[in-house]
């Protein structure tokens, strides 16, 4: 089971290293995501520096990797290997192999988990996400609401101990990501979310 559980976490790794946003924006846009907009190598970024396009397949594709993750790591490994999955899969993401460490701030991955964990879990998150960024503005907002949500509801909808850990660990991440965007928004520097046009 230990060997199992390496392969599924180490595979899980390498697939949520894989960004879309870093290699399209190099062979489509020509140029590499993380030098634009933000940094953010995010379906946020994508969609703020090459439209809503951009940013909703950025979107899709960071979250049926997650879905991937866990459905394989669920096959193999039962609850355990599902939750590995979902760790490994956000971890690479935020920190990929492939891309120099440098990636996203997991909201899109960790949105898949979230309903990996539960529906309601995952409806709360997405809701959560959703009414931060719509009353604020901002999508950081928003990410950091979500990322309260997918803990706070997992301990409320009484989830396995497995999955309680899976939310409080991408709760955490999630909010680490976003340090620079807390302290911007505490100095009121926080730019407002607004997609380009995509005719670049």
């Amino acid at each position: 089971m230990i060997l199992k559980s390496l392969a599924i976490a180490a595979g899980s790794y390498v697939v949520g290293s894989m960004s879309l946003s870093i290699l399209a924006s190099k062979a489509l846009f020509g140029g590499d995501i993380r030098e634009k907009g933000s940094g953010n190598a995010g379906a946020t970024n994508m969609a703020r520096v090459h439209g809503w396009g951009a940013g909703l397949l950025t979107l899709a594709w960071d979250a049926a990797k997650a879905a991937a993750c866990m459905l394989a790591g669920k096959a193999l490994g039962g609850e355990i290997g599902l939750c590995l999955g979902a760790g490994a899969c956000m971890l690479g993401h935020c920190f990929p192999v492939l891309h120099n460490f440098k990636g996203g701030k997991g909201i899109a991955v960790g949105g898949a988990v979230a309903f990996g964990i539960d529906w309601r879990v995952g409806l709360c998150t997405v809701g959560a996400f959703l009414l931060g960024s719509l009353l604020s503005k901002k999508v950081s907002v928003g990410s950091l609401c979500g990322a309260v949500a997918i803990a706070a509801s997992s301990f409320l909808f009484h989830v396995s101990t497995p999955r309680l850990i899976l939310a409080i660990f991408c709760a955490c991440l999630a909010i680490a990501r976003h340090v620079p965007n807390i302290k911007r928004l505490a100095d009121g520097t926080e730019p407002d979310f607004k997609a380009a046009d995509g005719k670049k």
